[in-house]
């Protein structure tokens, strides 16, 4: 069996879909920018219901969690077994086990790239693309057992509270994990882009870096949305690329629930360096 698996995962709108269509451009390496519709050609989601029904070879109950949790193992190895020598899978689980089934089996996998934000500014973007309040958004993100309703689309995900997703990924590494700050990747994506590559044992080539970076810019990929649309858009949002930036938690988060962010966080927030 290959190992052949390296994870993309985050907590939802953490910028997981920037660093997938990076990607995707830069293996691509074309002389214009991709569709951003395309970006699951080399990105695809853990949670997709039809995978499931695929291996299942029929019908499945999606909302069947254990039913759902037993064919797992057997799909990651199919796409383990595909003859690629990567596998770019999504994912907003934790790296953790449910019902006795490994999540993110480390013989399958050959590395994690783990994007890291800014609770304060995930919280805010976690409610617009939900359709949520933000008080809603700041509770589920403190619940350790927290998990999504499936869909005929997706699965259930298990996200856990904040803290916990940040913890499974980033302190009990049982593969290589690269961690990567989304602020920082503001700041250079190039650089952060360029050792996310190197950290994964990935072929780095700096003119197609730069290249992929310019077709994955929020320009860009905004632009694209405006005129085309955006498959993994929220059927609650009327867009999914909004800003692009950080510290928007400053003028738009309720003073009062910032302050509940950072007595719920405070031990993660303080290791990557998001308290003042």
């Amino acid at each position: 069996m290959k190992n052949s698996i390296v994870w993309l995962a985050s907590y939802p709108k953490s910028g997981n879909t920037w660093t997938r269509i990076f990607l995707a451009n830069y293996f691509a390496n074309e002389v214009k920018p991709l569709s951003i519709n395309d970006a699951d050609r080399f990105g695809f989601g853990d949670s997709i219901t039809s995978m499931y029904r695929k291996v299942a070879g029929g019908p499945i109950d999606p909302r069947n969690k254990r039913q759902v949790l037993a064919l797992r193992p057997r799909l990651l190895n199919a796409i383990a077994s595909n003859g690629a020598s990567v596998n770019f899978i999504k994912t907003h689980n934790v790296d953790s086990q449910v019902f006795g089934i490994d999540l993110m089996p480390p013989e399958l996998t050959r590395a994690a790239v783990y994007i890291i934000r800014n609770p304060l500014d995930v919280a805010l973007s976690f409610a617009r693309h939900f359709a949520t309040s933000h008080e809603n958004t700041v509770e589920l993100m403190a619940r350790s057992d927290y998990v999504t309703e499936a869909t005929e689309k997706q699965v259930t995900e298990y996200r856990a509270s904040w803290s916990d997703h940040v913890t499974s990924w980033t302190q009990e590494k049982r593969f290589p994990v690269h961690v990567m700050r989304y602020e920082d990747l503001l700041q250079d994506p190039t650089g952060c882009f360029a050792r996310m590559l190197r950290d994964t044992g990935l072929p780095v080539d700096e003119g197609r870096i730069e290249k992929a970076v310019r077709f994955s810019s929020f320009d860009e990929v905004s632009k694209q949305e405006k005129a085309g649309g955006f498959k993994e858009t929220s059927e609650l949002s009327d867009r999914f690329f909004t800003s692009g930036t950080s510290g928007q938690w400053q003028t738009e988060l309720a003073p009062a629930l910032a302050k509940k962010i950072r007595k719920q966080h405070r031990k993660m927030m303080k290791k990557y360096g998001y308290l003042e």
